[in-house]
């Protein structure tokens, strides 16, 4: 197997033009992605899944099928029958030597993506696992691919078969947002779907663990069609293909996988809400309203209990010292219209109202943990440790890492009550009615807890800041302790 690997590189880095072509062209698509969504608030990483996996599905169809059949043209392959190899480590040693040369492409990617603005990956040992999986995935389609076909022309317009209905129907380059309803089920036949999410799950979400079933998907579609592919295979061009019962087996196991796929399909996405949400003017009574400046931090006291939260919870938390309390006025709390502020269950700073499940919970325990000692929770006054602390759930909620947002607010709320108790109230008006104050710097720490750095325009970010300033005022009051009644 060894030997077959390295004989199979040095076939391919003997040929500049197919480094050219495996190594130029995810560039192009990052320039292209980087040209359409520069003006995101996190460049390029919220469509990470999508251009990875375009860069993994060009090589699959393409690449690899080429290289295949051009090999067996030339009689090349003649030469390997000679070997005591059989043919499923030759395909095998085909589909890794391939992979190898892709992992170079997908690091020359991820380079010029740090370049372009892309934040550093906050999970990279998942983001690995999910490229390692989704390229094995392809390559093995992309060596059935190379088996099927008798010749050059055949590969591409095979592989334009396959690369064309997974970029427009399958979720790669078109959002599953902006699909009709008639193509969401076709798009779960395709693992393109597959792996975008196990993708953009590690790149902006919690990890792979969260996209466990997705990965799963993509190790049984790989695992047909490398059975296929080897069950098929030819030495010789002018060989003829044997389908035999078998073939009709993978069929039955590949729709299968198509119906669980459809069966549990997560819900489609919206597209991410960037924009600003709303003005301090949006939520009070009456235009004018201001709160004085927070005054010089008063001298150290003990600090009143917190209060018991009784919306559901994370673990209890193990917070750092809590600082000296600061001067504030307290609050008007009827000049607040607690009412106009957007609905818990909605898109835009959204709160959970149930508690989490096992795997969120997990999640959660870590980002408490790490918490604790995440350095701008202590850095500045009061009122900017406050707004640091918020930016665990503002970043979140603006990238729409779903369902992981939902239930941050609630434990940025809990550590905000242990930590400054009584004075909370007048430190979140201070930040709901001056959203545009303090420094946002803690967004770039945001990787230490396993969330994504937020590199864009602060506008969307301080908007969202001030929106779970409003609402957690409005719950530690007990003005707003979530959505209103219907009517």
């Amino acid at each position: 197997m060894r030997h077959l690997i390295r004989a199979n590189l040095l076939a391919t880095l003997r040929n500049p033009l197919a480094l050219i072509y495996g190594w130029l062209f995810p560039l192009i698509f990052l320039a292209g992605f980087w040209a359409i969504y520069a003006r995101d608030p996190l460049p390029l990483a919220l469509h990470a899944g999508q251009f990875f996996t375009i860069t993994i599905l060009g090589s699959a169809a393409f690449g690899l099928p080429t290289q295949m059949v051009a090999e067996r043209e030339a009689g090349l392959w003649r030469l390997y029958a000679l070997t005591p190899a059989s043919r499923w480590r030759f395909v095998v040693a085909l589909v890794l030597a391939r992979a190898l040369l892709l992992a170079g492409a997908l690091l020359l990617q991820h380079g010029a993506a740090r370049l372009l603005g892309m934040p550093p990956l906050p999970h990279p040992v998942s983001t690995v696992l999910a490229l390692i999986t989704a390229s094995l995935c392809f390559l093995c389609l992309g060596g059935l691919i190379g088996t099927l076909v008798a010749n050059v022309p055949a590969v591409q317009a095979l592989g334009q078969c396959i690369f064309l209905p997974m970029l427009i129907i399958g979720g790669v380059a078109v959002p599953l947002a902006s699909l009709p309803d008639w193509a969401l089920p076709v798009s779960n036949l395709l693992p393109g779907r597959h792996a975008v999410v196990a993708i953009q799950t590690a790149v902006t979400g919690t990890g792979t663990r969260a996209a466990g079933f997705e990965l799963a998907l993509l190790a049984g579609h790989g695992a047909l069609a490398l059975l296929a592919a080897v069950l098929l295979f030819r030495w010789e061009p002018g060989q003829r293909l044997r389908p035999g019962w078998w073939l009709a087996a993978i069929a039955a196991a590949w729709l299968a996988l198509a119906g669980l796929a459809h069966s549990r399909a997560r819900p489609v996405p919206a597209p991410p809400d960037t924009a600003a949400a709303g003005v301090v003017a949006d939520y009070v009574r009456a235009a004018g309203v201001a709160v004085p400046p927070a005054a010089a931090p008063a001298p150290p006291a003990a600090m009143a209990p917190p209060r018991v939260v009784t919306a559901p919870m994370p673990p209890a938390i193990t917070a750092p010292v809590a600082p000296a309390p600061v001067a504030l006025p307290a609050p008007d709390l009827d000049a607040i219209a607690f009412e106009r502020l957007p609905p818990d269950a909605g898109l835009v700073a959204p709160i959970a109202a149930e508690p989490p499940d096992a795997a969120l919970a997990s999640a959660l325990a870590r980002i408490e943990r790490q918490v604790a000692g995440w350095p701008p929770a202590g850095e500045g006054d009061a009122v900017q440790q406050v707004r640091s602390l918020l930016l665990i759930a503002a970043v979140p909620d603006l990238l729409q890492m779903d369902p992981l947002e939902r239930h941050l607010p609630l434990l940025v709320q809990a550590l905000l009550e242990q930590r400054f108790g009584a004075a909370l109230p007048s430190l979140l008006a201070q930040i709901a009615l001056h959203p545009d104050a303090g420094s946002l710097a803690a967004r770039s720490q945001l990787p230490a807890l396993g969330l994504p750095a937020h590199t864009g325009a602060q506008g969307p970010l301080r908007g969202r800041v001030m929106l779970y300033a409003f609402k957690l005022l409005g719950r530690v009051t007990g003005r707003r302790m979530g959505d209103p009644p219907p009517p």
